[in-house]
């Protein structure tokens, strides 16, 4: 007699509500086109709890972290998240760990005020940061981007500032009223993943010759402005002496940057070398040092009257002799 088959589906594992201090929180991911339709009904896991760095910021009471974000993460699609599906919370902004390709960070600022200064505050053109020469960046001098949107890596995270700590306490209220019923968010796919990223990525690699002439344009303006600046602190150092009383020998006139560089560590050179005399130690500022120059001075004179002595005691026997003419 054959055993009988049990034909019934097997049930999925539960997935837990929570791990450790996270919460869990299911999403239903959209199809893409491409896929086969054995991914049609894929779902991935968010892991939240509220933030709680090890240094706290003004922020920390009113941010929620997010662990395992997709991989198509963008604030557009947590706010939207945040807004439709877990009560409607008013989201500030949101900070990513890291991104592929990386954000670029610009050389230097541009605008009145630098970052994380107070409203009204004004700074002088002067006083903006002067780096190397040749190294002037910032959005409108770069060059154009050849990807149209970020993805974050494998298990990212990202943490959601609110407004306010009374979304932030809401937000947090419904994630887990989500996980412990079970319902399954629908996440909002993102514009940097499927075919159309390496359409996209293609064709942003060939950039028109506008953008090309209005990036070069732009570096270069940027470049004279900060070669002004430059000029003027050097001629500033002319006349301001520095912490050791020395003045800073800059290059002007007619004389060729080569030769003004050469010129200029030349100077620097002895300067150190002088500073070394000025502030080491003197030869004879020990008693053993003057011992041993005594020693060596009377040595110095024994060995040349031994040499005078026998020089005299040579001409003495030569005295009387007859030399024959060879």
């Amino acid at each position: 007699m054959a055993p009988e088959t049990n034909n019934k589906p097997s049930k999925r594992p539960k997935i837990p509500t929570s791990v450790g201090t996270f919460t869990v929180v299911p999403l239903s991911l959209p199809t893409l086109p491409g896929l086969p339709e054995t991914v049609n009904d894929a779902k991935h896991y968010l892991y939240i709890q509220p933030h709680n760095p090890s240094q706290t910021t003004p922020t920390t009471e009113r941010s929620l972290f997010i662990a395992n974000v997709p991989i198509d993460a963008s604030e557009s699609n947590i706010r939207a998240l945040f807004a439709d599906q877990l009560g409607g919370s008013r989201v500030s902004h949101v900070e990513f760990d890291s991104s592929i390709p990386a954000a670029p960070v610009h050389k230097r600022w541009k605008g009145n005020a630098p970052p994380g200064a107070k409203a009204g505050m004004k700074r002088k053109r002067e006083d903006r940061e002067i780096v190397a020469e040749g190294v002037v960046e910032d959005a409108e001098s770069a060059l154009p981007r050849t990807w149209s949107a970020e993805v974050r890596g494998s298990g990212g995270s990202a943490v959601v500032v609110f407004v306010d700590r009374k979304s932030m306490a809401g937000a947090w209220k419904e994630v887990k009223r989500v996980a412990k019923e079970g319902v399954s968010l629908t996440w909002g796919v993102g514009e940097a993943v499927g075919v159309e990223r390496y359409k996209s990525h293609f064709s942003l690699q060939y950039p028109t010759p506008a953008a090309l002439h209005n990036s070069a344009t732009n570096y270069l303006i940027q470049f004279d402005e900060v070669q002004a600046i430059r000029n003027r602190l050097l001629a500033t150092s002319r006349a301001v002496p520095d912490e050791d009383g020395f003045i800073t020998v800059t290059r002007g006139g007619g004389r060729t940057a080569p030769a003004a560089r050469l010129e200029q560590a030349e100077q620097k050179r002895d300067e150190l070398e002088e500073r070394k005399k000025k502030n080491g130690v003197k030869d004879d500022f020990y008693r053993f040092q003057n011992r041993e120059k005594r020693k060596e001075k009377e040595g110095e004179l024994r060995r040349g009257f031994e040499r005078d002595r026998k020089r005299v005691m040579e001409m003495r026997q030569r005295r009387g002799k007859v030399v024959p003419e060879s």
